[in-house]
């Protein structure tokens, strides 16, 4: 009997330490699924040196303010251009749209761009690719500015959650070619939302 207690007392621990292994930080579904892609190694743009310490990425706090509906000007006839990265390679994009939306009271533009090759991809069909830059970036943010995916809406509305924007795999791993964002999508605003800067792990 006491052999059945100490055992049972062991599966518990087991399993309830295993159970604390595997939880994944973050406050909100999005917080949750980028902390558990970046943990794991299969998809983790993480050094294997940061990775083996990872616990999660630091968030802005959620802020509702930051979930804005933009109206989406569609500009169809634009042409490709070689978007610049961090290394030398380029991207082809295109201004698939502008998109105007307001920040506590004060209206933005910020272009929404779409990749061609990354079009082709199954899944990624409607695909659009948001990056940024604001006044956070130096500071609380990655110098390099955040990203935002996005998806040709039906209509001439699109959301923005800021609160979903990430870093460039760049921010965390050299080895990586990320799209610098354009100066034109500079917004003159601080936006407190999304991923942080990524600091010593």
């Amino acid at each position: 009997m006491k052999f059945l207690v100490t055992l049972l007392v062991f599966i518990v621990c087991v399993v309830s330490c295993a159970q604390e292994k595997r939880a994944i930080q973050g406050d909100t579904d999005f917080q949750r699924e980028l902390n558990a892609e970046y943990k794991d190694a299969t998809t983790s743009p993480l050094k294997d040196k940061d990775r083996k310490h990872f616990e999660g990425l630091d968030f802005f706090k959620f802020d509702a303010s930051y979930v804005v509906t933009a109206t989406l000007e569609r500009t169809p006839n634009t042409a490709y251009f070689n978007m610049k990265t961090t290394t030398d390679r380029v991207s082809k994009e295109r201004i698939f749209g502008v998109l105007t939306f307001e920040l506590r009271g004060i209206s933005y533009q910020l272009n929404v761009y779409q990749g061609k090759d990354i079009m082709l991809r199954e899944g990624f069909e409607d695909y659009l690719f948001l990056p940024f830059l604001d006044e956070t970036n130096g500071l609380e943010s990655y110098g390099g500015g955040r990203y935002i995916d996005a998806r040709i809406p039906d209509g001439d509305t699109m959301e923005i959650d800021f609160n979903k924007s990430y870093n460039p795999y760049c921010a965390y791993n050299d080895k990586y070619s990320c799209p610098i964002v354009p100066r034109e999508n500079y917004l003159e605003t601080r936006i407190e939302a999304g991923v942080k800067a990524f600091g010593e792990h």
